[in-house]
């Protein structure tokens, strides 16, 4: 029987607070909130979903690990066609992206990836598409104002204002918000972490 002391440990390495409340809804509370940083500029002609999957990749290497860890990270890229919508920091960049989005489809890329204990690494990209519907200037000025697109990827939150504004979605909500569980749990219990018995611990907490 594995014990609380011997059991793996589970390690995020985000801070983002939407992957772990994500982690948490499915049962699964990580041990340490352990944030890689790296270097996430694009390289010259790299498409939006081959660079959320080498950004989840690099995060999950960058993490020194440890014996008794999985290393979980991951990132989020939007994408219009070939062109990559980055995290919005200013008004002009979010209007741009709410713009290019208006009345068409766009894709969400979600790049995750885990490192086991020997520091092996498994991966997955998870792709949504989004469809938008066609927002007049007073939805999007509203929007502006509500400062919810700060630091998001394509400008805009799913789980806020904007889901009002969707028609249609084919793939991974939970991916579009940040993490895609279904994918994820796979990928941990692929990689060897006890899953289910991590569930098991949470609901008889």
């Amino acid at each position: 029987m594995t014990t609380a002391a011997s059991r793996p440990r589970l390690i995020l390495a985000s801070a983002s607070p939407r992957r772990r409340d994500l982690l948490r809804q499915a049962g699964l509370e990580p041990d340490s909130i352990e944030p890689t940083h790296i270097d996430e500029s694009e390289i010259p002609g790299e498409l939006p979903g081959p660079l959320a999957l080498r950004l989840a990749q690099e995060k999950a290497a960058a993490h020194a690990g440890a014996e008794d860890g999985f290393v979980l990270a991951a990132d989020t890229v939007v994408g219009v066609g070939r062109r990559v919508l980055s995290k919005t920091e200013t008004e002009d960049e979010a209007r741009l992206c709410l713009e290019l989005m208006s009345g068409r489809s766009h894709r969400v890329y979600t790049g995750i990836a885990v490192k086991v204990p020997d520091g092996q690494l498994t991966s997955r990209l998870v792709e949504t598409r989004v469809k938008f519907k066609r927002l007049s200037e007073p939805e999007i000025l509203a929007y502006l104002a509500s400062r919810e697109w700060q630091g998001k990827a394509g400008g805009y939150a799913i789980q806020g204002m904007a889901g009002g504004y969707i028609i249609n979605l084919i793939g991974s909500f939970t991916g579009v918000v940040g993490l895609p569980l279904y994918e994820t749990i796979n990928l941990l219990t692929g990689a060897g972490f006890p899953v289910l018995a991590r569930q098991g611990e949470a609901e008889s907490a």
